[in-house]
């Protein structure tokens, strides 16, 4: 069972260094981050220039940890951090899925956002 694990963390990671190696963030157009475990859900928004995260959302936050690890809270949670991002007037990003498969959880974080008025 934990060779197993290794092994999907293994190519996982692999697939995130395949995808960074061509999505970057700017200022004008910020990576949107997306980190999934068992407990908690996580985006952030990063520029990659400065090296700075300029906004994030998590499930482990004080007013936000009602929100439940499934489709429907994904989908909450990405909408928190449109509305985050739109006060600071970024409304296009980068969407880097950290080499999670683009369905489930990670897809209704990015719908969640688009509902919110973010362009990716």
């Amino acid at each position: 069972m934990l060779r197993k694990m290794l092994e999907k963390d293994r190519k996982r990671i692999k697939r995130k260094n395949h995808i960074r190696k061509r999505v970057s963030g700017t200022a004008e157009r910020p990576r949107m981050s997306v980190v999934r475990s068992n407990r908690a859900l996580s985006i952030q928004i990063i520029d990659d220039t400065k090296g700075h995260t300029l906004a994030s959302a998590s499930t482990l936050e004080k007013e936000l940890n009602s929100i439940k690890r499934n489709l429907e809270g994904a989908g909450q949670l990405g909408e928190v951090l449109g509305k985050r991002l739109l006060e600071k007037n970024i409304t296009s990003v980068v969407f880097d899925r950290n080499g999670y498969l683009y369905h489930g959880l990670v897809k209704a974080m990015a719908d969640g956002a688009r509902k919110a008025g973010i362009r990716f």
